[in-house]
Order: structure tokens, then C-alpha cells, then sequence
């Protein structure tokens, strides 16, 4: 459910690459609750995996919006420098006010772009982003702990498995073989 919100999200704010890593996301956690439906530890180990590399994701995805290192929040790196959108949160913020500055007269093409203002917003974006990542973080978190839990019960009890003669050096179910110094000799009645 956070997946799909946080894909909402994006999409309203053109957010090519994080649309891209939530598509991904949704479909690795319907493959893993189809691996955990069904017993299928490689299913469920490919979430499992996945989960660490949705956890580095969004570590990248705070470190950017925080401005960690030389990543720039202003930057047009998360739209793959195809537009000039950014997070939508940074103009529909809670308590935002947006304002749009008239165009120049004579001026009415689509591809026009006019000046907003944004301004009393009781949170910055980048916050709300970092809190969108922060739980995404807890979440997969839970997630991989879980998955890691279900797929060592699965093996557990796929080794567990035991049946007549089966692989138990002392199965409770025990044949007496015939040594091996006794003959066979085939016995013909008396007349």
C-alpha cells in the first residue's frame, strides 16, 4: 500500500526514476507473497534480496533530498534529465499556497512555462520525501526479516521431511536384510 501511494506521487511529479524503482518494488513483493503462498523459497530469497537493494534505494533517495555529498535536490538526476519537474510534494506541500505569475501578454503557447511561488508550507518537501523513504526503509525492513523467517521455516521443513526407508540412518520402520553366508537351495518335494 506505501509502494502504490509513493507511486501516486511520483507520477504526479514526474519522477521517472523512483516511478521506475516503485514498478520494480510491486512487482518483487506480489512475486514474494506468490513465493510465500505457495512454498517457494527462491520466490520469496529474490524479495529477500530485493528488499536490501530497496533499503540502499531509498538510503540514496534521503541522502539526496538532504543534500548528502554532491547530490543536489535541485538537480535533475531522479527525472533522468528528460524535464525540469521535481518532487510534488514541493508545491502541494501541507499548507502550501501556490501562485502563479501572469505570462507575458501575447504570449499562449502549451509549452510556456510560467514562475509559481510556493510559500507557507507547514513542511518542506524534501522532509516529506525523506518521511515517504524513512518508511519505506521500516517497512522492507520488517519485510526482509519476515521473508528470512518464512524461507528458513520452508527449508526446515522440507528437510524434515521423512518417509518409509527414507533417509533417517535409523528409521523407526526397520527391515532384517538376510546375511549374506545363507543359500538358497531350491528344495524339490520327496515322492
Amino acid at each position: 500500500v506505501l509502494a502504490l501511494e509513493r507511486q501516486v506521487f511520483d507520477f504526479l511529479g514526474y519522477q521517472w526514476a523512483p516511478i521506475l524503482a516503485n514498478f520494480f518494488h510491486i512487482i518483487i513483493v506480489i512475486l514474494g507473497l506468490f513465493g510465500t503462498i505457495q512454498y517457494r523459497p527462491r520466490y520469496i530469497v529474490v524479495y529477500t534480496v530485493w528488499a536490501a537493494i530497496w533499503v540502499a534505494w531509498n538510503v540514496f533517495v534521503i541522502c539526496f533530498y538532504l543534500e548528502v555529498g554532491g547530490l543536489s535536490k535541485d538537480s535533475d538526476l531522479l527525472t533522468f534529465n528528460i524535464s525540469a519537474h521535481h518532487s510534488w510534494w514541493s508545491e502541494h506541500g501541507p499548507g502550501c499556497v501556490r501562485r502563479e505569475m501572469p505570462q507575458a501578454p501575447g504570449v499562449h503557447t502549451t509549452e510556456s512555462h510560467s514562475y509559481i511561488t510556493v510559500m507557507g508550507c507547514f513542511m518542506d518537501y524534501q522532509y516529506i520525501e525523506v518521511m515517504h523513504s524513512g518508511a519505506q526503509i521500516l517497512v522492507a525492513l520488517l519485510g526482509f526479516v519476515y521473508a528470512c523467517y518464512v524461507v528458513s521455516a520452508i527449508t526446515e521443513e522440507e528437510d524434515s521431511f521423512d518417509f518409509i526407508g527414507g533417509f533417517d540412518p535409523f528409521p523407526l520402520y526397520h527391515v532384517n536384510e538376510k546375511s549374506s553366508h545363507l543359500l538358497l537351495k531350491p528344495m524339490y518335494p520327496s515322492t
